[in-house]
């Protein structure tokens, strides 16, 4: 059994052994190394610009069975794609091939996927400059580009 050390001089000690055991954390870890911004897609970016490649639908996880609307998207900074969904009723018939979209983190819990679809990470929040939310509530035109 490994004792602490404790004497006059122990501080060093005990500092090099806090360190080592912090190490042991994956979060710490994590952390340190920068893991998260490395693999992000958006590189830390709490939004991010795209191009629509295409529009797709993905399966509710079990109990549910919809088809939840989504896109394929390809990003501008770094030419990354990824899936982002469409959030709101009917929604995705505002958006087409080649529009210019910003996507947001849905922010699900430790930033994995939120809700019933499986792998998704992103939502998109605007097209072509105009809100999502207000082409859907009718109060403004998509924009012509």
């Amino acid at each position: 059994m490994s004792k602490k050390a404790n004497g006059l001089g122990a501080g060093k000690k005990l500092k090099q052994r806090r360190k080592d055991s912090r190490w042991k954390n994956r979060w710490y870890k994590a952390r340190m190394l920068n893991l998260k911004v490395k693999s992000d897609p958006l590189k830390g970016a709490h939004q991010a610009k795209g191009i629509v490649l295409a529009k797709v639908q993905r399966e509710a996880k079990q109990p549910n069975s919809a088809m939840r609307k989504c896109v394929k998207i390809q990003l501008t900074k770094n030419g990354r794609k990824i899936t982002a969904f469409v959030p709101g009723n009917l929604a995705s018939r505002f958006i087409d091939e080649h529009d210019e979209v910003i996507v947001e983190c849905i922010g699900g819990k430790m930033g994995r996927a939120k809700g019933d679809i499986p792998g998704i990470r992103w939502q998109v929040i605007k097209v072509n400059d105009q809100s999502l939310k207000a082409l859907l509530k009718g109060k403004i035109e998509k924009g012509r580009r």
